[in-house]
């Protein structure tokens, strides 16, 4: 156990630039950018050792996991049983579900895209056929290798796009459209311009603080006259919500074009043309050509129809590369992300219908309920969100995917498949871990300023989830803690539990009741028990991982 924890102890900053080594994060052929960062990439122990999965130890284990785990699911269960006295409290948000049985749906963002879910499928069932008619009988069957020669799929993307964010939001597009023309006015006005990546940033977060103030305008706002604009919002009125991804988007092609405007001619004569990348890492480091950056291909990547809505984030350095270059996405592997996809929403359905835990903290309703059980409604809401997130990321995912377009995966590992904080953020949303790593903490200095610049990564987290007094509250708690990475550690994955779960006050009660009581030290050990059981299982799994050849630095 030491040796593993002694791989992980390298310092919080480090540790998640090491996702760099994959993604090529600082290889943007800005020479004043690492110049001024003190960027290193960290060197990844990629050390093996035998397996233990067959020893008497890891046989103990296994007898832990097949009696802990059911337990821990029946546990949950009896807190949103009709039997518990507090059913009572919650049972007004439950709804009908299959073959009889109450489900929880009550939460609003997973509600929201289960009831559309049959309508997305019939917009994918659209796009996709048409997509591959085009590709077939338009785009070139080779590399793109001129900048001379078009991309013609990115005009089939804006149209869809059009008529897909239409759909959504009706005359909003409107809006949407006027934003975006100005930020690449921005782009192209600023060039090399070192007060171009400024005024992106001060553009795009008055956007952001735009958006929330006054929650997508209305026409009226601007004029009287354009009132009849209002009539027609949509399906979906709140398309501010969505616009933070789009916010992404447009940071994103601004500080590419302009880092590809201030490389040298010795650094543009190295870029091979005439081959694909060859990794991930090259794709997002590779500025394309100058004549890439225009506004039909930023159109092209800022509305992607299938990364619209909740990404996962792209550069547009990739997304172009995967024009020009496109990726072999074998019928194998898309048929294992929907097989995947189809697992996770099959368990969602089980967990919503098997255990009502949001509900229960909607509504607190857990008074007298052992501590078991109040951990439980703390452990498996964790799970139902990390759940959730996941399947929508992977559902417009694989839309993507279907459509020749390799997106980074969000959730690399399950929420209770890690052994460290540290690891957990690294595999959580990694895609905009690892954009706010290119866009924000490189830029700022790295490890060198690492001190100073967390401080503005942190707030632009929480700015960018919600503009809350809480969130900032949480950014700036986390930014004083994150120096000492231990306590950061401890931390930061506790604070991100109380939020989503018990709240502050009742998790204090349950602390408590811990503390206070023979019944709270036996549940507690057995926790902590638990606990140690799962963290060996981890160990070796990152181990067979690294037998295997995967190397996920989380």
């Amino acid at each position: 156990m030491t040796v593993h924890q002694n791989q992980e102890k390298s310092g919080l900053l480090n540790l998640q630039e090491g996702i760099q080594v994959h993604d090529g994060i600082s290889a943007d052929g800005a020479k004043e950018q690492q110049a001024s960062s003190g960027y290193q990439k960290r060197a990844q122990d990629r050390s093996t050792n035998p397996s233990l999965l067959k020893t008497k130890e890891f046989y103990l284990y296994y007898l832990v996991f097949i009696t802990f785990i059911p337990y821990m699911f029946k546990t949950a269960h009896d807190a949103s049983a009709e039997y518990n006295p507090n059913y009572e409290k919650f049972k007004d948000l439950l709804s009908d579900g299959w073959f009889g049985y109450k489900m929880d749906n009550s939460d609003q963002q997973y509600a929201n895209f289960r009831n559309n879910l049959p309508i997305l499928a019939a917009v994918i069932s659209i796009y996709l056929p048409l997509g591959h008619l085009y590709k077939r009988f338009l785009v070139p069957v080779t590399p793109i290798k001129s900048p001379h020669q078009p991309l013609y799929r990115a005009y089939f993307f804006v149209t869809f796009s059009f008529i897909y964010i239409y759909f959504m939001h009706g005359n909003s597009l409107l809006k949407i459209g006027a934003i975006v023309t100005v930020n690449y006015a921005i782009a192209k006005l600023g060039g090399s311009s070192r007060l171009m990546p400024t005024l992106t940033w001060i553009f795009n977060l008055a956007i952001l603080f735009l958006n929330e103030t006054y929650r997508g305008y209305n026409f009226t706002d601007f004029h009287s006259s354009l009132a009849w604009l209002d009539d027609n919002r949509g399906m979906n009125s709140r398309w501010d919500v969505t616009f933070n991804f789009t916010m992404l988007r447009l940071v994103s092609f601004n500080l590419d074009y302009y880092w590809s405007l201030r490389q040298t001619r010795e650094e543009k004569q190295k870029i091979d043309r005439d081959r694909a990348p060859a990794t991930d890492k090259e794709r997002v480091s590779t500025p394309t050509f100058e004549e890439d950056y225009n506004f039909i291909y930023y159109l092209a990547f800022t509305l992607y129809a299938p990364l619209y809505v909740a990404g996962p984030i792209m550069t547009f350095n990739d997304f172009i590369s995967q024009l020009r270059y496109p990726k072999e996405i074998k019928a194998k592997t898309l048929g294992m992300w929907f097989g995947r996809l189809i697992f996770c929403l099959l368990t969602m359905e089980f967990m919503m219908h098997y255990m009502h835990l949001v509900a229960i903290s909607k509504r607190q309703a857990w008074d007298n309920d052992p501590i078991l059980q109040i951990c439980m409604i703390g452990l498996f809401n964790l799970v139902l969100i990390w759940l959730k997130l996941m399947i929508i990321w992977r559902f417009f995912r694989f839309w993507a995917l279907a459509d020749g377009i390799e997106a980074p995966e969000n959730m690399i590992r399950c929420v209770l498949n890690n052994y460290s904080a540290l690891g957990f953020w690294r595999g959580w949303h990694k895609s905009y871990n690892l954009w706010t790593l290119r866009y924000i903490y490189i830029p700022l200095g790295g490890t060198r300023y690492a001190i100073y610049n967390i401080w503005v990564v942190f707030t632009f987290v929480a700015v960018w989830h919600d503009i809350n007094l809480k969130l900032l509250a949480w950014a700036w708690l986390i930014s004083f803690f994150v120096l000492p990475e231990i306590i950061a550690s401890k931390i930061f994955s506790k604070k991100k539990a109380i939020g989503f779960s018990l709240g502050l006050e009742n998790t204090t009660k349950m602390l408590l009741d811990l503390f206070g009581s023979l019944y709270g030290w036996t549940v507690m050990f057995g926790c902590f028990c638990a606990i140690f059981v799962c963290a060996q299982i981890q160990f070796e799994i990152r181990e067979a991982e690294k037998r295997r050849g995967i190397f996920l630095n989380c």
